[in-house]
């Protein structure tokens, strides 16, 4: 084919989806038909200058908003010095966050890669790894609960076991022994020989924003404690100041083993890690576990700028805050809306309503409006602010979501 040939063809497929996406990308997602040109703060700009009040933050991602100054100062200022170099050698920005992630929590150890999913990938491994280098490799199985939501993979599709997620991809991956969420007597009653661990979110967010109450998360402490279990908790999305504490089981009095973490952490640059003790993480030596990007000099850059802004003092109080206001805010607006809204979830700044309808068309009349917000499991919308989003936003967000509501009200009327 000429190359006036291959321009042509080029431009005429091109303009075949100038008003929807393109063929060209595979079509895994239900994506909105919006392109935004650029963010500031809690909102998101397109080319036409059309300005969205973004209370999804990118899933729970942008933790401080987009564009903020100090990610993008500490973004560039490593992108003149050092992009990769791989895990063959030290990174000097690595030991420095882990410094501050172990300084920050219960953790001795972090183990860097780039997302959720394989954060806990990590802590699946590291658990079957610890019980093999204590001599007992017989116990593989980890106890999870219904609702979760543990990413992507075919081993983490299978620890949470929704059947929507695992439809298609075979038998799912052996070793997890699933229990409703929020019920201890189950999860005592599916320990067995061969169980390793106890794999929980603190608040799910995909699941339907459930949180688990503060004893049963103690109780289950005393379970692995008992049987020689590890707790794992996974805080991807719940994490980084996100409950209105650095990590939600900071609320509880109790630590886990492990914490896979991601989303917050990279404020929308791509990371992810597993926090872990010393003696949870034994078992993952030199050779067993690794990752090419994981923990590359951009990323690290990013990550601490990210946790050194969330640290700063009277942040976490700030967020706190909000999310008493945001709270508060949504009872009015169930109380408005007796015929749509059933219920108010969350824990600090991960909020959700349960509505009567299907969460997209709440979603769907929240973007007529031009506010973001996100559907989850259960029938609940979420509504997932930057931490350092202004109450003026919030205000105005729950103005735009009860507008929406009111449009979704007169559509089934």
């Amino acid at each position: 084919m000429s190359a006036s040939l291959a321009a042509s063809e080029t431009s005429t497929k091109a303009a075949a989806h100038t008003t929807g996406p393109s063929p060209a990308v595979m079509g895994t997602y239900a994506r909105q038909n919006l392109v935004f040109e650029r963010g500031e703060g809690a909102w998101l700009i397109t080319a036409a200058g059309d300005r969205y009040l973004d209370f999804a933050s990118g899933i729970a991602v942008n933790v401080l908003g987009h564009a903020h100054p100090r990610l993008v100062a500490a973004l560039t200022e490593q992108a003149g010095k050092l992009w990769h170099t791989s895990n063959l050698y030290r990174v000097e920005g690595q030991e420095r966050l882990a410094e501050r992630l172990v300084a920050s929590t219960f953790a001795d150890k972090v183990f860097f890669c780039n997302s959720g999913a394989e954060a806990c990938e990590a802590a699946i491994k590291a658990v079957r790894r610890y019980h093999y280098v204590s001599g007992k490799p017989e116990r593989w199985r980890i106890v999870t609960f219904s609702g979760a939501f543990h990413g992507r993979t075919l081993a983490t599709i299978a620890a949470g076991g929704n059947d929507k997620y695992l439809e298609g991809f075979g038998p799912p991956v052996e070793g997890f022994d699933h229990v409703p969420f929020g019920d201890l007597t189950a999860a005592a009653e599916a320990i067995g020989p061969e169980t390793a661990a106890i794999m929980i979110e603190p608040a799910q967010g995909e699941g339907g924003v459930n949180v688990a109450g503060v004893e049963f998360l103690r109780e289950l402490r005393e379970l692995c404690d008992k049987h020689g279990l590890l707790l794992v908790f996974d805080e991807v999305q719940c994490g980084m100041g996100r409950s209105g504490k650095l990590f939600a089981y900071e609320w509880t009095g109790i630590a886990p083993d492990l914490m896979p973490i991601a989303k917050g952490i990279g404020g929308g640059f791509p990371l992810g890690a597993l926090l872990a003790t010393e003696d949870a993480a034994k078992g993952l030596t030199a050779g067993t576990h690794g990752s090419t990007f994981g923990g590359n000099p951009l990323a690290m850059a990013v990550g601490y700028a990210v946790l050194d802004a969330v640290l700063e003092p009277g942040f976490l109080d700030g967020v706190q805050q909000k999310a008493l206001r945001l709270k508060q805010a949504l009872a009015a607006v169930k109380d408005s809306h007796p015929n749509l809204v059933e219920e108010v979830r969350g824990q600090g700044l991960l909020t959700g309503i349960k509505v009567k309808v299907a969460p997209a068309e709440v979603v769907k009349a929240a973007i007529g409006e031009k506010l973001l917000v996100a559907g989850a499991s259960d029938n609940v919308v979420r509504l997932l602010p930057p931490l350092n989003v202004a109450d003026e936003e919030i205000a105005e967000a729950i103005q735009r979501l009860s507008r929406a509501l009111d449009r979704v009200s007169a559509s089934t009327t």
